[in-house]
């Protein structure tokens, strides 16, 4: 039986919020159908840096993607490319920046806001751009309706391995900063929309981490050194060995972490130890 994973990624989020303020994914570490560990980012902590680290397993010093003026497709292994390779389809409801590195470049929003190709290394991609976005409006799609798109291609696509990342409470930081009203009841929001589609994810047979690309600091930046610029948290829905609650995950090691839980070969440029596991499945031995 193949594996099947989600990584649900909440753009700028410091894991003293995710700890505080997202009541249902602490209701699942309570009851034990989740786990949940500190992660923290690579530098710069920025956007574009990060996510391509998330996928490629390798730090922007190697990538060359220093920040978010910086996109491009990348020429390295990711896990696109190497679930791809190995027979497994992949889905994406993203920020463009992710078609841009992994599928091709520049962003053609006619074209590749919605994708259906056999090719790959992205099967089934759907895009936004937030063009025009600034302080006074956000223009991030409805989280809701991300996740009921990421849904579609669990359900109609028959997706191995989802990708779904959303910059909302990351604009809503940068406006409003963390400590506020406005933030609470937008993580309070966001973790009320993500919860069922969770139960959903699971019962399809989905393992699901959810996590942030970085965090954010009191003044709503990220880009540099400390706990909240860097730190965030990662929930884990599945069945796999992992480390101590008290160890702290290295964002390098991710992609790694998704090809081998999926039973995929790691490739070299990814250095960093995978911090899950993939145990093969076996056919009970006939009884007698």
């Amino acid at each position: 039986m193949a594996r099947k994973l989600l990584l649900i990624i909440i753009d700028g989020v410091p894991y003293r919020n995710w700890r505080r303020l997202f009541g249902n994914l602490e209701g699942w570490v309570q009851s034990g159908e989740a786990r949940v560990w500190r992660m923290r980012a690579v530098l710069p902590s920025t956007s574009a840096s990060c996510y391509a680290s998330i996928h490629t397993g390798v730090p922007p010093q190697v990538h060359g993607i220093w920040g978010n003026q910086a996109v491009r497709k990348l020429d390295l292994p990711d896990v696109f490319s190497e679930l791809a390779k190995a027979g497994r389809r992949t889905g994406a409801v993203t920020h463009s920046f992710w078609s841009e590195f992994f599928q091709r470049a520049p962003f053609d929003t006619v074209r590749d806001i919605e994708y259906d190709e056999e090719a790959g290394p992205i099967h089934h991609g759907r895009f936004h751009t937030m063009a025009g976005y600034g302080h006074d409006n956000q223009m991030t799609p409805s989280d809701h309706d991300l996740f009921a798109t990421l849904t579609r291609l669990c359900e109609v696509k028959g997706i191995d391995y989802g990708i779904y990342h959303s910059c909302t409470l990351d604009s809503m930081g940068h406006r409003f900063f963390h400590d506020c009203g406005e933030m609470d009841h937008a993580c309070y929001l966001l973790d009320e929309q993500l919860a069922p589609f969770i139960h959903r994810w699971r019962n399809a047979g989905y393992e699901v981490i959810v996590t942030a690309d970085h965090g954010q600091d009191e003044r709503g930046h990220h880009g540099g050194t400390g706990e909240l610029q860097q730190d965030f948290a990662f929930y884990y829905f599945g069945g796999s060995d992992m480390p101590a609650k008290d160890v702290v995950l290295d964002q390098l090691a991710m992609a790694p972490s998704i090809l081998t839980r999926m039973g995929v070969p790691v490739p070299a440029t990814m250095k960093a130890a995978p911090f899950m596991v993939c145990l093969l499945y076996t056919s009970p031995s006939p009884r007698d």
